[in-house]
Formats: structure tokens, C-alpha cells, sequence
């Protein structure tokens, strides 16, 4: 058991907790051992995972078109596509450049919806963002929540929403954790893959995004999924 453990951090480059090891051992090994018993030997081993950093709050300026928090903090969907979160982050990489990745988490299954990178944070990666969903999504109309950023309070992403005949959503201000499945998104991945690699280039940017994205969809199983991965969650409920 501790040479599974072991190897399996070690595969993921020391980023996977007790917890994750957990539901990735007992699925391969078709076991049930607890959470003490991972954590113990994890210990014993002298291993621990990497700790995500806390993101700061940042105040949100003055906005034309803001909608109520009809989300409210309820982070349930019986099926796909009912609820949406979105958001920005930006990534850092040579010499002081930046990059800006949008995405779309669907609370149903806290799967990648869509995404997009770019090298400017403008309203045209949060519309990209929208339309790449609705695409692979046609004609879904999912309740879509987002912080109060000027290209979500934009006159263009309001009419883009009623286009597709969303329903908006928008956190209070300074409120992070009225979005929480898209921030929880962005600390995971940061701390099991961006905060660990050295990106020179945007293109370096890009492929660490596009494989942990890949990744996180179809291979990362966890105990909210029952074991599953956010792919596999989602395909039985079609």
C-alpha cells in the first residue's frame, strides 16, 4: 500500500492530498480504506501536498449592467447544464508577461464547460468564452453567474446573454466565494500545475493549461463525484 502511495504522489508531482490519493487508490485497487488509513501512511512517508495560495480580494469597480446574486450561493444542479460559473484568472509567466484565462465551470459536475486563453483580459475572452459553451451546448439556457468585472457588466455580454436566453447571475462585491466553484477551479489548478512549472512563453502557458484541463475533466476523480471524474459524472445523466 505505501508503494502505491508513494508512486501515485510522485506521479503527480507531490500535488495529490491524502484525500485524493484516497479515491484514486481505493478506485483502482476497488477498496474501500478510510481516510486515517491514507493519511497515516502519507505521514509516515513524510509526504504532503502542495498548499494552495490564497487569492487576495480585489474591489470590483462601478458597472453598467449588474444583476441580482441569483445564484445565492447554491451550488447544486440535478443535471447538466442548469448552472453555470465564470471567471478570469490571470497567469504570470517570463519575464513579467501576462496571460488571461477564461472558463466556464458547470456546478453539476464542477467540469470545464469551455475555456479560453488569451494575452488580453477584454470583453472579447469572456464573449469567446460564451459562445465556445453554448456551441458545444446548443440550446441549452443555464442560469450563468459571474463577479461584477467590466467585461460581465458590459453592454455586448449582456446582449450575448439574452441572445442565448441565459439567466445572469452576478456576486456581490467583493465576494469572492459568491463564485466559489470557479475559484475553487483556479486554486486547484494553479497549485497542482501552473505554480509548479517554469513558463517562459505563452505557448508554454497554453500547454499547461490545455493538458490540466484535459486532465482535471476526464481524470481526476474525487469523492464528490462518487469516485468519478467530472466526464464521467456527466455521462450518466445523459
Amino acid at each position: 500500500m505505501a508503494k502505491e502511495v508513494k508512486l501515485r504522489y510522485d506521479k503527480r508531482k507531490g500535488v495529490l492530498g491524502y484525500r485524493q490519493i484516497r479515491t484514486q487508490l481505493n478506485r483502482k485497487l476497488k477498496k474501500s480504506y478510510n481516510k486515517k488509513r491514507y493519511y497515516r501512511i502519507m505521514r509516515a512517508l513524510e509526504l504532503k501536498a502542495v498548499i494552495r495560495r490564497k487569492r487576495p480580494n480585489y474591489v470590483k469597480s462601478s458597472a453598467i449592467h449588474v444583476a441580482e446574486n441569483v445564484m445565492n450561493r447554491e451550488f447544486h444542479a440535478d443535471s447538466p447544464n442548469l448552472k453555470w460559473c465564470t471567471d478570469v484568472t490571470e497567469l504570470k509567466y517570463g519575464n513579467g508577461r501576462k496571460a488571461y484565462l477564461s472558463a466556464i465551470v458547470d456546478v453539476y459536475d464542477n467540469s470545464i464547460v469551455s475555456w479560453v486563453l488569451s494575452p488580453s483580459n477584454n470583453k472579447k475572452l469572456v464573449m469567446d468564452t460564451v459562445n465556445k459553451a453554448y456551441w458545444r451546448n446548443p440550446g441549452v439556457t443555464p442560469l450563468l453567474h459571474s463577479d461584477r468585472g467590466f467585461q460581465y457588466t458590459s453592454h455586448e455580454y449582456s446582449l450575448l446573454q439574452l441572445k442565448y436566453g441565459f439567466t445572469k447571475s452576478m456576486s456581490r462585491v467583493s465576494r469572492c466565494l459568491d463564485n466559489q466553484p470557479i475559484e475553487r477551479f483556479w486554486g486547484t489548478f494553479k497549485a497542482e500545475s501552473f505554480y509548479l512549472r517554469k513558463h517562459d512563453t505563452y505557448e508554454d502557458v497554453l500547454k499547461d493549461v490545455r493538458n490540466y484541463i484535459h486532465y482535471y475533466n476526464n481524470y481526476r476523480y474525487t469523492e464528490r463525484l462518487s469516485g468519478l471524474s467530472p466526464s464521467e459524472y456527466r455521462k450518466q445523466a445523459a
